[in-house]
């Protein structure tokens, strides 16, 4: 290609690729899937995230085509259900960067967000003016609530959430099995945040850690999908109860194809119905130069006085 231009728009592309047990090589300005009895070209410059999961290997000149179509290049367990390691971002625009630090430090804009998340992960709205401390523990009221009507349902003994992750063995198979699955979605959320350009570490409700970010994406879908997955392979048996859960949840993310899920989730919940889901370059037709950022405009400032 002549220049970034040509490249598909971000929103345009296929969601993911996930490969597992072949190699990866240089095929023109592409990428091919290599295997014993086949080779796959792939088609880069219109794929947003490439998933590479036990037993693949990479060429560097594929690397470098895949950095030169603006793809995405993480490594992870069986189907996403670990998150290892990472390339960078799925966008050469630091928008949804900017953005999310932004709205972050700004307690009115973090408290939107919030707000959104919340009405989104339980179905209803929050009441006007009430604190993040008060949602969070709303939040953790109806978190509760949700393991003991599943434990009825289930026919599973539940004692509550008790893990120790510096003695694994000490907590129950349910426990073990929370954590597993809880790790499993926490893996493919990040790939899907990391190809977006945005930062796993800034977060809203939950602060101050690396994966803040993680973990609220995550928690819109774990009471939905992981939780009643995990109660449901426990009620089947305690044996193994770790790989089971990972097995199954690598057979439900790809049954329902939900990291297609996570990036139009992500943009609802920071930006609600205002967002576009394009960059700025985007949105002028082509790439930004740094006078194009820079000319004309000043650092905002987010303290002012409606925020304090």
């Amino acid at each position: 290609m002549d220049s970034l231009m040509q490249l598909t728009r971000f929103q345009d592309r296929l969601s993911y690729l996930y490969l597992e047990k072949g190699h990866i090589e240089q095929d023109a300005k592409s990428v091919a899937y290599v295997t014993e009895k086949k080779r796959v070209p792939v088609p880069a410059a219109d794929l947003t995230l490439l998933m590479l999961g036990p037993g693949t290997t990479i060429t560097h000149k594929a690397i470098c085509n895949l950095a030169d179509c603006n793809c995405t290049v993480v490594w992870v367990g069986e189907e996403g259900v670990r998150f290892y390691c990472h390339g960078r971002g799925g966008t050469h625009f630091s928008a949804n960067l900017i953005q999310q630090a932004a709205m972050s430090s700004n307690l009115r804009t973090r408290r939107d967000v919030v707000v959104r998340m919340y009405e989104k992960r339980f179905g209803e709205a929050v009441e006007s003016g009430l604190h993040i401390q008060a949602i969070r523990g709303k939040e953790g009221y109806r978190v509760r609530n949700a393991y003991q009507r599943l434990a009825a349902q289930y026919g599973v003994k539940w004692e509550g959430r008790n893990f120790d992750p510096q003695d694994w063995n000490s907590g129950d198979p349910l426990n073990r099995a929370l954590s597993a699955g809880s790790a499993c979605l926490n893996g493919i959320v990040q790939a899907g945040i990391v190809s977006a350009g945005y930062s796993a570490a800034i977060g809203f409700v939950h602060t101050g850690k690396m994966l803040s970010f993680v973990y609220d994406i995550a928690d819109l879908y774990k009471i939905d999908l992981i939780v009643p997955l995990v109660f449901e392979t426990v009620a089947a048996g305690d044996k193994n109860v770790e790989s089971r859960v990972r097995q199954a949840c690598r057979d439900m993310f790809r049954r329902t194809r939900f990291l297609e899920r996570v990036l139009p989730d992500i943009r609802e919940v920071l930006h609600g119905g205002d967002d576009s889901g394009k960059s700025p370059g985007e949105l002028a037709g082509g790439s930004e130069s740094l006078d194009d950022r820079t000319e004309g405009r000043d650092i905002p400032r987010q303290h002012d006085s409606e925020d304090t």
